[in-house]
Formats: structure tokens, C-alpha cells, sequence
């Protein structure tokens, strides 16, 4: 069994190494924002009740294998709890603003899929809330993992995540 949290700024690589992991290693994969925000809300940027999102969350956390990913922490204890690894995405603030404004680039000439429509004002809130990130959520994320440190691996490139999986896979091969 294998269950792997992921968090990390906007940016950072989450959703990209989770899907590759989820192909390498034939684990399901889940969007933390899916839960967040009220996919279903006529209203963008609703979220979704606090008791829906847990009930979301419980449902995947009984599954015997996940890969979890999201820049949240706060209501994600029992995640860290269970989690074999946790990975915490270190990337440079200016790589991920670069990644930033190339994903909002490809949604707009259509060449990537977007889950909403994003405008010029989205895009700087984002960019600004990046430079936050580290000294504000980071740090309050890396509080609430102070139990489970025994699981945290923190990174600042995404290579070392497969590679850390490509190693295991020998050693269990051999």
C-alpha cells in the first residue's frame, strides 16, 4: 500500500508529479481544490461546507491507496496521519510564477484545459498570494507535520520525487 500527500505552493509541481506518480506507481490521484472549492456553485470561488469537504476527504482517506495534492493544511491532519510519504515542494517562487503565467497562458489560447475562467486579475492575486506562500502557509503547514516528520520529504526539484520511487522500485525488484 502506498499513500502519498503532496503540498507545495501554486506552482510547484503538485498536480504534475501526481499524475505522473499515478501512472508510475497505479495510484489513484486527488485534487485538493476539487474538495475545497463547490464545484457544483453557480458562484465561482464558493467553497465547499467544512462538513462536505471532510465527508470528501474521509472517503478518500479509506481507500487502501491515494496520492493527495494541494497548496491546504489546515483540515488535513488525518491525511498527514496516514500518509507513507509526505512531500513537501519547496520549488523557487520565481520558477513557480514563471509556471504560473505559462499555464494561465496556455488556458487562454486554449492549448490547456481550465477548470474556470481565469482573468488578468486572477492571475496577479495568484502571483501575489505565491510570494506569501512560503512565510505564511508553508511554515503552518510544516507546524501541523511536526508529528509525522518521520514521513516528510522536502524538495526543491520535482525530479528527486522519481527518483526516490525509481530506487525503491529496484530495491524491491532485486
Amino acid at each position: 500500500m502506498t499513500k502519498i500527500h503532496i503540498i507545495g505552493g501554486p506552482g510547484s509541481g503538485k498536480s504534475y508529479i501526481a499524475a505522473k506518480l499515478s501512472k508510475m506507481l497505479g495510484l489513484p490521484k486527488h485534487e485538493l481544490d476539487n474538495f475545497f472549492w463547490d464545484q457544483e456553485s453557480e458562484y465561482f470561488g464558493s467553497q465547499t461546507p467544512p462538513v462536505k469537504r471532510a465527508e470528501n476527504l474521509t472517503r478518500v482517506l479509506r481507500q487502501e491507496k491515494w496520492i493527495i495534492e494541494g497548496v491546504y493544511h489546515s483540515w488535513l491532519e488525518e491525511s498527514f496521519r496516514q500518509a507513507d510519504y509526505i512531500f513537501v515542494l519547496k520549488t523557487n517562487v520565481y520558477v513557480r510564477d514563471w509556471r504560473i503565467v505559462k499555464r494561465f497562458v496556455l488556458r487562454k489560447v486554449k492549448l490547456a484545459s481550465s477548470p474556470r475562467k481565469e482573468n488578468l486579475k486572477m492571475l496577479i492575486d495568484l502571483l501575489k498570494w505565491n510570494h506569501q506562500y512560503d512565510g505564511d502557509n508553508l511554515v503552518k503547514a510544516i507546524k501541523l507535520m511536526k508529528p509525522f516528520k518521520d514521513k516528510v520529504i522536502i524538495l526543491t526539484t520535482n525530479d528527486d520525487v522519481f527518483k526516490l520511487f525509481k530506487k525503491r522500485k529496484k530495491s524491491v525488484g532485486k
